[in-house]
């Protein structure tokens, strides 16, 4: 059984149901532009997928909300490789509940082909942060699209959105669209039937596509980092304006003004290590350090 059809009269789902209900052993090509995706069935079973750099699950989930765009079944044609070990039934339940979130997602994050912007906030304005959020601001660097930041942090785009439409919501990330790429990726939200149309950000598209005004949200965000480290560490210990404290905070503000990046905040945690220790003793310093964690791990 080989046919080709288009993905708009026939759902990836139903088309992926349709073979795999009649065992056979072959692979879907999926086209949408330039894009290629690829889904090998073995007897019928969903073994292994692959989309860009993503396989296995992951890019069986991106290519089921595919819209738009053509598919070929190739019967015969195997995969040396299996990535996939759940059912078909549980990867389309999957993969339908992902289509769900992604309406709602949608209304913050319109493609994952789009760029995460840092905005600009007073800096004595406190900001709250989870560890997945901390570790995906100090990465936004204004460049990175939603997918590649899913790869800096070794997340995927779906789990990658979900935290970035809790900064959207905050306030703290504008998102504004990729001049340079034409096709939405696979796993965008936009790419979803039925996803409500979003606007990227909400202020001057102008002001907040210029290098220097991206630049500039970056020293405040940088700089409001430094300022929950130092409340964090004051928390640790019980006290505030302690020398060995305040010292790095006010140097690592200043070098960020000069335009050192997140190493400087890397170096504040570090020195602010080593002053909770001298102060309060190595359980307390540890405390400390588990919280900030994940904004010690390198750069990808």
């Amino acid at each position: 059984m080989s046919f080709q059809g288009s993905i708009q009269e026939l759902p990836v789902p139903d088309i992926i149901q349709l073979v795999s209900v009649s065992g056979k052993t072959g692979m879907f090509m999926l086209i949408r532009g330039p894009e290629r995706g690829y889904i090998y069935l073995r007897n019928g079973r969903i073994v292994h997928a692959e989309i860009g750099s993503v396989s296995g699950e992951e890019a069986v989930y991106a290519l089921a909300i595919w819209a738009t765009g053509d598919f070929q079944f190739t019967p015969g044609k195997e995969s040396e490789a299996t990535t996939i070990d759940k059912t078909n039934t549980s990867l389309l339940m999957e993969a339908a509940r992902r289509l769900d979130e992604w309406k709602v997602l949608a209304r913050k994050i319109p493609g994952v082909d789009h760029i995460p912007v840092l905005k600009s906030r007073d800096l004595g304005e406190p900001v709250t942060l989870s560890p997945p959020e901390w570790n995906l601001v100090i990465r936004i660097d204004g460049r990175k699209t939603v997918e590649e930041l899913a790869r800096a942090t070794n997340s995927n785009s779906f789990d990658t959105a979900k935290v970035l439409y809790g900064l959207v919501t905050s306030d703290l990330v504008d998102m504004r669209p990729n001049a340079t790429r034409v096709a939405a990726p696979p796993s965008s939200p936009a790419a979803a039937p039925d996803a409500p149309a979003a606007r990227a950000g909400s202020g001057s598209a102008s002001a907040a596509g210029s290098p220097a005004s991206a630049l500039g949200d970056e020293k405040k965000i940088l700089m409001i980092l430094c300022t929950r480290v130092k409340q964090e560490a004051e928390g640790a210990i019980g006290e505030s304006n302690l020398p060995g404290i305040d010292r790095p905070y006010k140097q690592a503000l200043a070098e960020i003004d000069r335009g050192r990046g997140v190493e400087a905040v890397r170096d504040l945690i570090r020195s602010t290590e080593k002053a909770i220790s001298s102060i309060r003793g190595p359980a307390i310093m540890r405390v400390f350090q588990e919280k900030m964690s994940l904004v010690m791990q390198p750069k990808v």
